[in-house]
């Protein structure tokens, strides 16, 4: 346990994972993460807080986006391999949409083939949040698919990240 408690007090949490994608501006170059710092944090109007560490190389694209693509992963195999890809490579040695199946959604955002839940959001803030930024979005687009029971932080397979935590 570390010092200061923090461990025991989230131990037993499962939050949602999500695959969050973006295109990089200045490139056009995709880029995408695996993400389980995310929250729902108005009603109406609907706004939704994707935490990026600043660690990877979506949030360097990410930090001149106008738009991120939140992608709702279930439990299937297929779901949990785009997780691992995701969530245990690192855009800076590996192409992963070249993994994946993927089609350009708005302003060129990734939509991945494999999620049948996503939400396209315009970024209308960003806040520093320690060692991850949050991006406050607002919908543009959203495919509500399958209600089948998301992809959680306790139901991934073991995963070695594709970066450091900090």
């Amino acid at each position: 346990m570390d010092s200061d408690g923090t461990d025991g007090f989230v131990a037993g949490f499962d939050y949602p994972m999500f695959v969050v994608t973006t295109v990089d501006p200045g490139t056009g170059t995709p880029a995408g993460c695996l993400v389980g710092f995310t929250t729902q944090t108005s009603i109406e109007p609907f706004r939704f807080l994707v935490c990026l560490s600043r660690q990877n190389r979506t949030y360097r694209a990410a930090e001149a986006a106008t738009v991120l693509a939140v992608h709702v992963l279930g439990r299937e195999d297929d779901q949990l391999e785009l997780a691992a890809l995701f969530g245990s490579e690192t855009g800076d040695e590996v192409d992963k949409f070249a993994r994946c199946s993927w089609r350009p959604g708005p302003e060129g955002v990734p939509l991945l083939a494999g999620a049948h839940r996503h939400m396209v959001g315009r970024i209308l803030e960003r806040v520093e949040l320690g060692d991850h930024v949050g991006f406050l979005l607002a919908p543009l687009e959203v495919a509500a698919g399958t209600e089948a029971a998301p992809l959680t932080f306790r139901s991934l397979p073991e995963l070695e990240p594709g970066h450091g935590a900090g």
